[in-house]
């Protein structure tokens, strides 16, 4: 009788104390709402900033090579901002602003008559908000994966080009080739969030992104090269890593 009593209470003390240690780690929703800071590369793996062609430039004929943003702006780096609402234990939405600019490297662009063709772009600057519908799964103490979907708008500013040859002796300034735009943006991510305590988290994450053309202007209007600027929509696996903090 004796042992069944200290049996018994050496159960009811582990009780206790299990419901203490789980009391102590709080739940996904004890800190409902979060903000973030973090910082990425965009990898294009298709698209183009501007296609081929051929047409003439001041009576020279002229050949353009198509040229993909990765050709022209190197991996884009990024940083991002924004927060997330917890709906319940494993469900997430989320708002991302996301700021970027870009400086252009002199792009080879074709020939025109027996001279290379360069071209100068306009730094690529955008500002775009993302809505993002998330679920997560935990995986190991502290360690929850996720994935989630997307869609955004990005505001592009106006993109000239300055065309060129110097064994031709040409420089044609500004060039319109893109307006101020409004893209369009659709993706989704997978990822891993180490919660370092209970309030700070780092992640990790890569995805697939599509981002809708930019508004195309026909500043090359009499040349035959006017539909080189009229495909610019393009594919990107964005990578991404940063800090998060619930409240």
């Amino acid at each position: 009788m004796k042992h069944r009593l200290i049996f018994a209470s050496v159960l009811a003390v582990a009780a206790l104390s299990l419901a203490s240690t789980a009391h102590a780690q709080p739940s996904a929703l004890d800190y409902r709402w979060s903000v973030e800071f973090g910082m990425g590369w965009d990898n294009t793996i298709s698209g183009n900033i501007n296609s081929g062609g051929y047409g003439k430039i001041n009576g020279q004929e002229v050949v353009i090579l198509k040229n993909s943003y990765e050709d022209v702006y190197g991996m884009g780096l990024h940083i991002r901002f924004g927060g997330g609402y917890m709906i319940d234990d494993v469900t997430e939405v989320r708002g991302i602003f996301t700021y970027q600019s870009l400086k252009a490297d002199l792009t080879p662009m074709g020939d025109i008559g027996t001279s290379n063709l360069y071209g100068q772009y306009d730094p690529y600057r955008t500002f775009g908000l993302d809505a993002a519908f998330r679920r997560y799964v935990n995986v190991a103490k502290d360690f929850r994966a996720y994935a989630e979907g997307t869609v955004g708008l990005g505001w592009i500013d106006e993109t000239d080009v300055i065309l060129i040859a110097p064994q031709a002796n040409l420089t044609k300034d500004a060039t319109d080739f893109y307006d101020r735009t409004a893209a369009f943006s659709v993706g989704g991510n997978v990822g891993v969030l180490w919660q370092l305590n209970p309030r700070v988290g780092v992640y990790g994450q890569m995805g697939l992104k599509w981002v809708s053309g930019m508004s195309a202007v026909d500043g090359l209007a009499g040349t035959g090269l006017e539909t080189i600027n009229d495909n610019s929509s393009r594919w990107t696996v964005p990578l991404v890593v940063g800090v998060r903090a619930r409240f």
